[in-house]
């Protein structure tokens, strides 16, 4: 529990998640109180790079400028997750990908710790990171696997 309380601590991760509705709204005209499918931008790797990044570093830019943020997310992890959540609901709100929004969780994550050298405390940061590298791995929820008969899988 105390990685979900202190997500919601003062609104911040309110403030970090509506800079990136701001962001994809101008940069990519994604109207997020009215969606649309035609409003959606492709998922590629560049768009996630993109939004996740720019997620990512406007929230460690506000955690540097306003240390009582840091006291309100005490520990690293919490700090990790937070940013993390911003940047995958901006980066899935804007695809309407869900793996999309997973990749840019897992990428802020990586930022995250190139930037501050660690995402929790004495190394308890495996939870934060355990899943990147497997994110595109197998996807059976879109893609391929829809359209192929279960019989045909072995010979592909």
């Amino acid at each position: 529990t105390q990685y979900a309380t202190a997500a919601y601590t003062d609104n911040i991760l309110d403030e970090f998640t509506y800079y990136g509705m701001d962001y994809i709204k101008d940069k990519y005209g994604v109207n997020w109180q009215a969606p649309s499918p035609k409003d959606k931008v492709k998922p590629t790797q560049e768009i996630v790079n993109d939004i996740a990044g720019e997620c990512t570093l406007n929230a460690m830019e506000q955690y540097e400028q306003f240390p009582t943020a840091l006291e309100d997310h005490f520990g690293g992890s919490q700090r990790a997750s937070v940013i993390a959540a911003c940047s995958g609901l901006t980066t899935s709100i804007a695809t309407g990908n869900s793996n999309a929004g997973l990749n840019g969780w897992y990428l802020s994550m990586l930022m995250h710790k190139e930037g501050w050298s660690r995402l929790g405390f004495f190394g308890y940061d495996l939870q934060d990171q355990c899943g990147s590298t497997n994110s595109l791995s197998v996807r059976p929820d879109e893609g391929m696997y829809r359209r192929v008969p279960w019989t045909k899988l072995s010979k592909l």
